[in-house]
């Protein structure tokens, strides 16, 4: 009897021991590593990373220092919530980063919900993200803010566009929302969107949707899709004899598409929630680091993720200060995390950030670029006035 009382009472130490917060403060990562989806998480690793470094080189939260805990969300629902799952209940992180996709983040999101964990989404940007509980929240400009530059660019550019094709992945809600933010945007500056075209994220030959295009005389083409598929309609329109300018959604932001479509991304206009040349100090910081590291411009997927690993450690800083993280249980620390998050102001990369009362993000200055290929493999983006 007094062996079963104590085995009892060692497995509630044991327990109580787990849910105290240890050093270093473990943050969760969950964005793609793997799958095609892995050409955006790439450039989130590495944000995360710089940021992770930048922060621990001065002192941590007060002089105790941050881990980031990376998990492979992949591009697939399963994956991301089996990533929140692990980030959750086996590392015991305060909060997580991520996942890559709108889509993952409408399955994954509310595992963290439940368990009460915040989550900072980096590049979840489709209509009710932060609606999805009161632990969710993000530093990705949602669509219907960012998407209607580009098209208002591309009528500056050719004021003659009458006649605009629509192509956008079905199976991927991101690319749903922001090409209902598209043609929205369209109709109202009077377009006529002569042909909705729509492809999987999977797919690899779009000549069907192209001969669409090409038979519809259309004068703009939109894009919504992900890198790799994204990429390879944008060459294919070209191969096949389209001429006109190309708008390209935000699964398309990113270098990583230049081996993709290659010279025939010269010309692909996307709107941007990031920029080089934002004069706040953090984003001088951080694009002098990102140079002297890749010897290239820092892309919009790094600086969010930076961002959303800068925000969660500044948040902390303001708690260690009332009481130190060490000393806190698990899930009090997460609850006043989230809390933290949405009370802040934030000067990050992407400028001065701030949360409305449903984790929505308050950003002030948005950008629109226009790939520039030098040859087949190696581009920029130039940003537009």
């Amino acid at each position: 009897m007094q062996r079963v009382v104590l085995t009892v009472l060692l497995g509630v130490l044991t327990a109580a021991h787990a849910q105290r917060v240890q050093a270093p403060i473990p943050i969760g990562i969950a964005v793609a590593q793997t799958s095609n989806t892995a050409l955006l998480g790439q450039e989130q690793v590495i944000g995360a990373r710089m940021a992770e470094k930048y922060i621990n080189a001065r002192g941590g939260i007060n002089g105790t220092p941050i881990r980031l805990i990376f998990q492979d969300a992949a591009g697939d629902e399963n994956t991301a919530i089996n990533a929140f799952q692990n980030l959750i209940t086996k590392s015991g992180v305060v909060g997580i980063v991520g996942p890559t996709l709108s889509q993952q983040a409408f399955a994954a999101d509310p595992i963290a919900e439940r368990a009460r964990v915040p989550v900072l989404g980096p590049s979840n940007t489709a209509k009710g993200i932060p609606q999805i509980g009161a632990f969710i929240a993000r530093v990705s400009a949602p669509v219907a803010v960012v998407a209607p530059n580009a098209i208002r660019t591309a009528l500056r550019l050719d004021p003659k566009i009458k006649r605009v094709a629509v192509l956008y992945a079905q199976n991927d809600a991101f690319s749903v929302s922001e090409t209902g933010t598209f043609q929205e945007t369209a109709k109202a500056q009077g377009l006529d969107v002569v042909t909705v075209q729509k492809f999987l994220t999977t797919d690899t030959d779009f000549t069907t949707q192209v001969t669409a295009t090409l038979n519809a005389n259309a004068d703009l083409v939109i894009v919504s899709g992900l890198a790799a598929d994204g990429g390879n309609l944008v060459k294919q329109l070209r191969q096949l004899g389209y001429k006109g300018l190309i708008v390209g959604g935000n699964g398309l932001n990113t270098s990583n598409i230049f081996p993709v479509c290659q010279q025939y991304c010269d010309g692909v206009i996307i709107a941007q929630a990031y920029s080089p040349a934002q004069a706040s100090a953090a984003n001088q910081v951080f694009v002098r680091d990102y140079r002297a590291q890749y010897k290239k411009d820092p892309p919009q997927f790094a600086a969010q993720a930076y961002a959303a690993v800068q925000v969660m450690a500044d948040a902390l800083r303001v708690i260690d200060r009332r009481k130190k993280l060490t000393s806190w249980e698990l899930p009090a620390l997460r609850v006043e995390l989230n809390k933290q998050i949405l009370a802040g102001k934030y000067n990050t990369p992407l400028g001065e950030l701030r949360f409305d009362k449903d984790g929505e993000i308050i950003q002030k200055q948005f950008y629109v670029a226009q790939i520039k290929m030098k040859d087949a493999k190696n581009g920029s983006f130039v940003f537009l006035r």
